[in-house]
């Protein structure tokens, strides 16, 4: 199995945990003399099998990110951490910008006025930047999952 696809596995997991838990709760208490919708000890055993499962994906997937090369000396961890990191920046220098772009009305010269401490046009530059690397790594990201065996 190819780890992109042990990725779309675990997704399905999780998805069926979450469905599991509203089916849960929507069998655990009855009126007296009513039936649940569906078997709560059946649900529960469906829901151990898939957090095995789930736990089984999350093990294996994690040990192929940490012991394959993206490139040489980089782990596929050591790209999606860098990939993350990219997006939180630009991230944060998003929010930097909106902050420092925001107009003030003033409607008398009695008012303050305010100015920008950031020079907007070059973090703007740099956000772009920032999301360039981001789509390279992701993109190599993505082919090493399409083209890597999921180890055991």
């Amino acid at each position: 199995m190819k780890l992109s696809e042990a990725l779309i596995l675990r997704a399905d997991c999780q998805k069926r945990i979450e469905q599991l838990r509203q089916r849960l709760i929507q069998s655990a208490q009855v009126q007296e003399g009513d039936q649940p919708p569906e078997n709560p000890q059946a649900l529960m055993a469906e829901l151990e099998e898939t957090v095995n499962e789930l736990a089984d994906l999350i093990k294996r997937i994690n040990k192929t990110n940490s012991l394959i090369n993206l490139q040489e000396g980089i782990t596929i961890s050591d790209a999606l951490a860098a990939r993350d990191t990219l997006l939180l920046q630009r991230s944060v220098y998003d929010s930097l910008v909106n902050a420092a772009a925001v107009n003030q009305s003033r409607y008398s010269q009695a008012e303050i006025k305010s100015f920008s401490t950031v020079n907007i046009a070059e973090l703007q530059a740099y956000m772009d930047r920032l999301a360039r690397d981001y789509r390279q790594l992701d993109t190599r990201i993505q082919e090493a999952n399409w083209n890597t065996e999921l180890l055991d």
